[in-house]
Formats: structure tokens, C-alpha cells, sequence
């Protein structure tokens, strides 16, 4: 018999392609992880996993395994939202995962009123600027800037997004106006650095100026911001949240703007869930509420 822990166990492993980092994803310790794996081949009887230094690589039978697991998988999740479906009150874990400026200014100022709504329901807001992988559970939802492959995900657009030019007033102060477009090279630039940019749409520095100089680089949009509005440079920043400080201005409006989309990412087999449903509509319904923000 198949004991569903070691199934469950088995699909860390092999999402994770660690047994290391899937143990403390499970939050288990590294030994329980490694003799449940073994406890799991023994009961097969036949070697699921290659180990190596490098990590870990699925036999063909872990391979065959996987189709199974993962139905066993999507099984256990219906039942559970079934079951779910008859507590009228929602109550549980939900990780959601955005991108930085989204997460920060957005949703995590608006979270009490998720949390006044359903006391019970715990989020873990997970703000970056890397993809994140639904397929390996690291996260029950995704904000995302763009639509996934395909697969088992539900994708949906959440809301378009704009980017702007912005320099703050001090910086205005003291070198003056910006001209046009062609004098931007003659401006220091704040932006992202470029080796840890794993995300295609956030190369929009270049899209608007080609040649320029840029003086700070930070792998976060916050800390761009206030660069910017410490009067460092120029930068390209979201409307949504630069033009709610009011040290900075935005320049060439007219000129001068990126368009972007949030997607809205969910596992097919979990979004009748109460707990993850209930985040949808959070979502939905504050972005319904301020969409002119963006």
C-alpha cells in the first residue's frame, strides 16, 4: 500500500529536485525526508531516485511514478475542497506570490480588510522579482506578468499597469527641467540590474531609453523608488504606486509610458477551495475597486 505521505514527500523531491530544499519546503527535517523516500522504494521495489552531488535526478520508474502521484494528488485536493465546501467558515494557509511593487503597495495595505472578512484565513505574501513555480507548490497563487505555457494552471488577466517616467522635485530644483526625450542620455538613471533579471518584462528601462547611464542598480523596485525620490536620478516606476509620493513628478506623460500586465495564476485542482477562492475575490474585487490606479 502507498502511505500518501511518502507519495506527497516523493513530489517535493522531485519538484524541488533537492531532497534538501523540499525537506525545509515540507518543514521536515532532511533524515525523515531521505528514509521516507527509502521506505517508499522499498515498498515499489525498485529505486525511484539517482542521487548525485548535484542533487537529485527521477529513475523511469520515478518518471512513471509521477503520473500517478500526481493524480493521487489532484484527488486528495477535491475531496479536501468537497469537504471543505461545507464550513461556511474559511479558515486556513493561502501563500500568494507577486510581483514586488504589486505585493507591497498594493495588497499589503489592503489585507485587513481580507482579514476582517475571514479572521481565520492566514496569507503568506511572497513579493518578488522572480517567476515563481505553481508546478512545485511554491506558492497557491500568482500574480504574474505574464500567462504561463500551459499546463495545468488557470490564467487569467487581473488588470493592465502602467510604467512611467519620474525625477523628484529636488532634482528638478537643482538641474532644471527635462527637455524632450533626446536629452534624457544626459541624465543618470536608476534601474534594475541586469544578471538578476529573470523576467523579460521588466527590461523596460532600455525600451525607453536606449542610452541610459544608469548610476544605481537594485534588484528592487522599492528601493529604485527611493532612489529616485531622494533625488539620485531619473527612473521608470508604476504609476500606481510613484504617483502616490509626492516627492516625485512624473515626466512626459504624453511621451513616455510602458504598458504592462498582471496575470492572475491558479492550480485548476485548487481554486474551488474556500480558503484559495476567498483570496480570489479579494483580489478581484480591490482591483475593482481602485483599477484607476493602474
Amino acid at each position: 500500500m502507498l502511505d500518501w505521505d511518502n507519495i506527497r514527500i516523493f513530489l517535493a523531491v522531485i519538484r524541488d529536485q533537492s531532497l534538501l530544499g523540499a525537506a525545509r519546503k515540507l518543514g521536515i527535517d532532511h533524515t525523515t525526508a531521505a528514509r521516507r523516500l527509502s521506505v517508499l522504494e522499498a515498498g515499489i521495489g525498485t529505486r525511484l531516485f539517482n542521487r548525485s552531488p548535484r542533487g537529485v535526478e527521477p529513475t523511469a520508474a520515478g518518471l512513471s511514478l509521477l503520473v500517478h502521484a500526481e493524480r493521487i494528488e489532484r484527488d486528495i485536493f477535491a475531496a479536501t475542497t468537497q469537504i471543505a465546501a461545507g464550513d461556511t467558515e474559511v479558515s486556513g494557509t493561502v501563500r500568494l506570490s507577486t510581483p514586488e511593487a504589486f505585493g507591497t503597495s498594493f495588497v499589503a495595505p489592503a489585507i485587513h480588510r481580507l482579514h476582517a472578512k475571514h479572521p481565520r484565513l492566514q496569507i503568506e505574501l511572497a513579493p518578488e522579482s522572480r517567476a515563481v513555480s505553481l508546478s512545485k507548490r511554491e506558492a497557491d497563487l500568482a500574480i504574474a506578468l505574464r500567462q504561463p505555457p500551459g499546463g495545468r494552471l488557470v490564467a487569467r488577466r487581473l488588470v493592465d499597469y502602467r510604467l512611467g517616467l519620474y525625477a523628484s522635485r529636488d532634482y528638478l530644483a537643482m538641474n532644471g527641467a527635462v527637455a524632450d526625450i533626446a536629452s534624457l542620455g544626459e541624465h543618470p538613471f536608476v534601474g534594475y540590474i541586469d544578471e538578476l533579471i529573470d523576467l523579460p518584462d521588466l527590461r523596460y528601462l532600455e525600451q525607453v531609453v536606449p542610452t541610459a547611464r544608469t548610476v544605481f542598480r537594485s534588484s528592487s523596485i522599492a528601493a529604485q523608488q527611493a532612489a529616485v525620490a531622494a533625488g539620485l536620478g531619473l527612473g521608470v516606476l508604476h504609476v500606481f504606486t510613484a504617483d502616490q509620493d509626492e516627492r516625485l513628478i512624473r515626466l512626459m506623460a504624453d511621451q513616455v509610458e510602458v504598458m504592462r500586465s498582471y496575470w492572475l495564476i491558479f492550480h485548476a485542482d485548487q481554486q474551488r477551495l474556500p480558503r484559495v477562492r476567498a483570496v480570489i475575490d479579494f483580489l478581484d474585487e480591490l482591483v475593482l475597486d481602485d483599477r484607476g490606479r493602474f
